[in-house]
Order: C-alpha cells, then structure tokens, then sequence
C-alpha cells in the first residue's frame, strides 16, 4: 500500500486556528464526554422513574411504562437524532420552535436530550428486570412492616436490586458514550467528527481514525475501571470471591 504516514500530523496547526489537530480531538473529547455524562443523568432519571413504573401493581402505570420503552427502544438512534433536531422544533409553538432552532449549540442540545431518552427506555428495561428478580417475600415484608407503596421502592427494592444493575448499566453507560458519534449527522463536532474533519484536511486518514480509537478505547476503560471500583465498594468481597472456583466458594461457605 503506497500511503505517507505522518504521526507528526498532531503537533501540526489544524485549519480552524484553535491550535494543533491533537487540540481539536481533544476538544471532541470534551464534547463526547459531556454530551455523554449529560444524557446519561437523563438517562437514569427517567429510566428508574419508568422502570419503577413497569413493576407497580397498577396496570395503567404498567402500559405507559410499556408504551414509552418499546418506542424509544424500537426506533433507530439516527432516526431518533433527526426527529429531535429536525422535525420537533418544527411542531413546537412558533416562538418556542423558532427559539430552538436558533441556538448556537442547537446540535448539542438535540444531541443530549435523543440519547437521554434513548438510553432512559434501556436502563428502564434493566431497572424493572433487577426488581422483578427480587424474591416476592420482600415486597410482601415491607407492606407487613407498614411501608407506603414510595417507602418499598426507596428502602427495600431499589437498594438491593440496584446491586444486580451495576454490570448491566455499565453496559449501557459504555454504549452511551460510543452513541454520541451519531451526532455527527446533526453538526455536534465531538471526536468522531473532529476525526473525520481532521482526515479531510490533512488526508492523513489512518492516523486521525487511530486516534480516535484509540482515546475511545482508553475513555470507556477508565470507564469500566470506575465501575468496578463501586461494584467493589457497593459489595465488598464480590471481585475477590468471583475469582475463586465455584466449589471453592461453595465448601468455604459449608
């Protein structure tokens, strides 16, 4: 393969005058990692809020629950991106509509508020599947003690069951972060777009790609290092005991 590779190709004076194309892709960092942390708290906002939702004993806060899942769930993240930025501010009340269109950071915006929706119906998926594997009894031991309905999910359910999400929303804060590459296709200029940019300027495309995996890599295993970190300090023992064979951990127990 007859290509020029040129690693210098970062310390080299990028076209839009902000300084070097490794400042550029770590300003795409920076945008990455804030649209990501930004739509992750919507995420788990409304997805505990629904996942609680879709275990009540009411069967109209079930449907709803059902109902708003499937539909972010089952439609394609880019048709999602373009519904929010391109089709919303249009059904809006004209001044309200014309408002959002005009913002500066419009893409950025629209960006966060797709895939904190988009992510809330998975993590609402993992919060009503780590409360339905709960023993039954313990729902039936705090309304013996007493407890309103608040009461069960706030000091009983979702503590414990919040210990079983910890791997399953690790997942899903990993696919998060990797989801904000879409919004390259509404004008967020995060990593993968200021990759793609720093390709068409210079030409130099397998060393803007690479680096971009690569930060990709490093960010979402920092990521998985932090998780495990809770995990360890949410149950202690667990990461030691889960390297032990199982009949070892069963005859330490007998």
């Amino acid at each position: 393969m007859n290509y020029h590779w040129n690693w210098m190709i970062f310390a080299e004076p990028a076209p839009d005058g902000t300084g070097t194309y490794m400042d550029s892709l770590l300003s795409g960092l920076s945008w990455t990692l804030t649209t990501a942390l930004l739509a992750w708290a919507i995420a788990m906002v409304l997805g505990v809020v629904v996942g609680v939702l879709k275990t009540t004993e009411s069967a109209t806060a079930r449907r709803l629950a059902f109902a708003y899942i499937e539909l972010f769930r089952n439609i394609p993240l880019l048709v999602q991106m373009f519904v929010w930025y391109f089709v919303i501010p249009e059904l809006l009340p004209g001044a309200m509509g014309y408002w959002i269109k005009t913002l500066s950071n419009g893409p950025f915006v629209a960006a966060v508020v797709c895939l904190g929706f988009f992510a809330s119906a998975r993590v609402a998926v993992q919060v009503s599947a780590g409360i339905d594997a709960l023993p039954r009894g313990q729902r039936a031991a705090a309304k013996a003690l007493g407890l309103r309905t608040w009461q069960i999910y706030r000091y009983v359910l979702l503590p414990v069951a919040g210990r079983r999400m910890l791997l399953p929303l690790t997942n899903e804060f990993l696919n998060n972060i990797k989801n904000t590459s879409v919004g390259l296709t509404i004008g967020l200029i995060e990593l993968t777009a200021t990759a793609r940019a720093m390709q068409e300027f210079s030409f130099q495309v397998f060393e803007a790609f690479t680096a971009a995996t690569l930060i990709y890599l490093v960010v979402n295993l920092s990521a998985v290092g932090v998780m495990r970190l809770i995990e360890s300090a949410v149950i202690p023992g667990r990461s030691f005991r889960s390297l032990l064979p199982r009949n070892r951990r069963v005859n330490r127990h007998a």
